[in-house]
């Protein structure tokens, strides 16, 4: 094997790939291209330009032991049963392909020899949604979004006294997350216009995205048993991109009483890839101090260790491309560079509050944290706080305006990691194009 810290692989792309990199091997569900090929669904390692086929992998017989049983998981159609087999088994799939996959392995002549049998270019490869996903939770933890969207409608009190208690959260849909790529329909529902009495149904005037991350849930739990805080990280698989897609405007009519409904539930884009928690573990960070005066965590949502490693220091990016701006050969106009670290409350917190009633959590289940803003401009995570609810338009290169997404805009989520000493590894994108 490599004997530098930063082992290279001799798959040559990865090396100082900006996204995946030997250090990250995420998972994810494929297919082939081509004539009858397209519904053969199996499970994937992203390296370079590349993926690495589980199942021809399996077929050469290149996995042992437990490394072996979490490939045959993680080869099928779907990764909720590789989720379902814990931490040990994903750690060790993960060190096998490591020694796989390094420029010294003492297989590489083999591997290379298999050609595309083993490794396919992402370019002749359809992704789709890695996990047949049966629940879907967004939560709330970005707290300058909700500062900056909170002082829109309450000036002088923009959070409610909930909030620093209890990691917010509502119920989505599962049935609308889409793999980016997919295009992205207005939704229809009921709005008030200003100063009307009745309101009308219609298309949404006011379409939006937000800017999140994906956390995949690993082994669940049994009914009625909270997660706690302290064993929450070995319930989480993985981390994504999420754009929630947002109708601001039927949300402003229906979020009254009980929250987010049609305004939510047309379509969330997801990253195809799965980045493991082991591939995160060099940009694990404190979770950031509270400011003075804010109460300290409920004891059940409160853990030394997770305070001290369980932040996550990820850079988020969203990017627009409007329809006028490809058709110039124009580069997509960044909107918002932000970080995990906007997230108040942390992801284990998300999951042991989500358990504390003893709901049930399985494999493949999916939460959002929430519009990860920053508090700053060109940080925030919507075009709803970029605009101040559509007063202030955003101006593109190509001279045109923006205060919500028109038909034919595509916005663009990426992610990436950085730290000195570290190699930087990166989640893909995950796109979506708006159509009327």
């Amino acid at each position: 094997m490599s004997t530098s810290r930063h082992p290279r692989s001799w798959v040559t792309s990865a090396n100082d790939h900006p996204d995946f990199a030997l250090q990250n091997l995420p998972f994810g569900v494929f297919s082939r291209l081509g004539k009858g090929m397209g519904t053969d669904r199996r499970g994937g390692v992203a390296i370079g330009d590349c993926i690495f086929d589980l199942r021809a992998a399996l077929e050469a017989s290149l996995f042992t032991g437990v490394a072996r049983v979490a490939a045959q998981a993680a080869s099928r159609g779907q990764l909720n049963d590789f989720f379902a087999l814990g931490p040990a088994s994903r750690q060790a799939l993960r060190n096998e392909l490591m020694h796989l996959l390094d420029e010294n392995s003492p297989q590489r002549e083999h591997l290379q020899g298999l050609g595309k049998t083993l490794l396919l270019p992402m370019s002749e490869c359809r992704m789709h949604l890695p996990a047949t996903i049966g629940d879907y939770t967004d939560f709330y933890v970005g707290i300058h979004h909700a500062m900056n969207v909170g002082r829109l409608f309450r000036p002088d009190n923009p959070l409610l006294p909930n909030y620093k208690y209890v990691p917010i959260a509502y119920h989505g849909r599962a049935s609308t997350l889409c793999v980016s790529g997919t295009p992205v329909k207005r939704p229809n529902g009921q709005t008030l216009a200003p100063g009307a009495e009745v309101p009308t149904v219609g298309p949404s005037k006011r379409l939006d995205y937000e800017l999140e991350v994906g956390v995949w849930m690993g082994q669940g739990n049994e009914v009625g048993e909270p997660i706690s805080i302290a064993e929450a990280g070995e319930h989480i698989a993985g981390f994504c991109l999420l754009n929630d897609w947002s109708a601001r405007d039927l949300q402003a009519w229906e979020y009254q009483p009980l929250g987010p409904f049609l305004s939510k539930s047309f379509a969330t884009s997801l990253s195809p890839w799965v980045v493991t928690a082991e591939a995160l573990a060099p940009f694990r960070s404190a979770q950031p101090q509270r400011p003075e005066g804010d109460p300290k965590p409920l004891d059940y949502l409160f853990d030394e260790q997770d305070q001290k490693h369980g932040a996550l220091d990820i850079e988020l990016e969203v990017l627009l491309l409007t329809a006028q701006m490809k058709a110039q050969g124009m580069a997509p106009h960044r909107l918002a560079l932000s970080n995990t670290l906007n997230m108040y409350w942390t992801v284990a917190q998300m999951v042991t509050h989500h358990s504390v009633n003893g709901c049930l959590l399985q494999p493949g289940d999916l939460f959002g944290t929430g519009t990860l803003s920053g508090p700053q401009p060109g940080q925030f995570g919507s075009l709803l706080e970029m605009t101040e609810g559509g007063k202030q338009a955003v101006e593109l290169p190509s001279g045109e305006t923006r205060t919500f997404l028109e038909a034919g805009d595509e916005v663009i989520l990426k992610a990436r990691c950085h730290r000195d000493g570290e190699v930087s590894i990166g989640f893909g994108e995950v796109r979506g194009v708006v159509v009327d």
